[in-house]
C-alpha cells in the first residue's frame, strides 16, 4: 500500500495519509508523495476540490523525528531516493505542508485523529476543516527545542485569537476538537469527518469552478490588506470571471429552471 493514496472521483481528489503504524508522520517518502499530490491537484483541470484525510487513529503527528529532521540537521545521510529528493529540494517538505505552495483549489481537511506539529500545520493550510470529536490539536515543536517552521508563527495568530495562538506556540500545549471548534479553527466536529468533508466537497464541485477558484484566491489574497487595497484587488480578480462561458451558463440555467452544466471555461 502506498504511504500516500490519491484518487479522483466526481471532480474531487481524495488524498489519504497511509502510514498509520507511524501515526502518519511525515518521513521523506510521505513528504515527497504528498508534495506530488498537491501538484497533481493544481494541474488536473478535472479536479475542483481536494479532501485530505488519514488512516488509523491519528491524522498526522508531524515530521518523523527519526527520519526527516535528521536529514535537515545533517545527523543522517541520504539512504534512498526519497531522502535524496528531500535533500535536493528543501522546499519539498514545505510544499507538502501547504506552506509555500497553493494548489489553487479548495482543500478540505477530514481530520480522523490528532493533528500535531506538522499535522496541525497542514490543517492551517486548508480552507475547510472537519474533525472527529477525540482529536487534539497543537504545535509541540518548542518542547523539542525546534521551530514550527511550517507556517504556524504566521498563520496561527491569524486563525486563532492572538493570545490563544501565542499560548499554544510557546507552551506546546494541545487543545481538544471542541475547543478548536469554539475558537473557529474547525467548521464541524462529527464522528464521520470524511463523509461530511465529501458532502461539502460535492457542493463546492457543483458550483462554477472558475468562480470558486477566483473567490478563494481573492479571500486569501485580500486577508489582512487595508480595505481599499483589498477592494481594488477584488475587482482585478473578479472581473475576468464575468467574461467566462460558465458565467453565461449560470444565469441561463437559472432562467431555464435547470441544473447548470459548467465546463470550467
Amino acid at each position: 500500500m502506498a504511504v500516500v493514496e490519491y484518487r479522483v472521483a466526481e471532480h474531487v481528489a481524495t488524498i489519504t495519509l497511509n502510514r498509520p503504524e507511524a501515526r502518519n508522520a511525515l518521513n521523506p517518502e510521505v513528504a515527497a508523495r504528498l508534495a506530488d499530490a498537491w501538484v497533481a491537484v493544481r494541474d488536473d483541470d478535472d479536479v475542483r476540490v481536494a479532501v485530505l484525510t488519514g488512516t488509523g487513529s491519528v491524522f498526522c503527528a508531524g515530521a518523523d523525528l527519526g527520519q526527516l529532521i535528521p536529514l535537515y540537521s545533517g545527523a543522517r545521510k541520504p539512504q534512498n531516493e526519497w531522502d535524496e529528493r528531500v535533500v535536493a529540494d528543501r522546499d519539498l517538505t514545505r510544499r507538502a505542508l501547504l506552506r509555500n505552495f497553493d494548489p489553487g483549489k479548495p482543500v478540505i481537511a477530514a481530520i480522523n485523529g490528532h493533528a500535531i506539529a506538522g499535522g496541525m500545520e497542514i490543517v492551517q493550510g486548508t480552507d475547510i476543516r472537519v474533525s472527529v470529536p477525540e482529536a487534539k490539536f497543537g504545535v509541540q515543536e518548542v518542547k523539542w527545542a525546534i521551530f514550527p517552521a511550517g507556517g504556524s508563527t504566521v498563520r496561527l495568530p491569524m486563525q486563532l485569537p492572538f493570545a490563544k495562538a501565542m499560548e499554544l506556540l510557546l507552551t506546546g500545549d494541545l487543545i481538544t476538537a471542541d475547543e478548536a471548534l469554539a475558537l473557529g479553527f474547525l467548521n464541524y466536529v462529527t464522528p464521520d469527518p470524511l463523509a461530511k468533508a465529501h458532502d461539502i466537497a460535492q457542493k463546492i464541485a457543483a458550483n462554477g469552478p472558475l468562480a470558486v477558484r477566483a473567490i478563494r484566491r481573492s479571500a486569501r489574497a485580500c486577508l489582512g490588506l487595508p480595505e481599499a487595497e483589498g477592494l481594488k484587488l477584488e475587482v482585478e480578480i473578479s472581473t475576468p470571471v464575468f467574461q467566462t462561458e460558465d458565467a453565461k451558463e449560470g444565469p441561463r440555467a437559472f432562467m431555464e429552471k435547470r441544473k447548470p452544466v459548467y465546463q470550467g471555461r
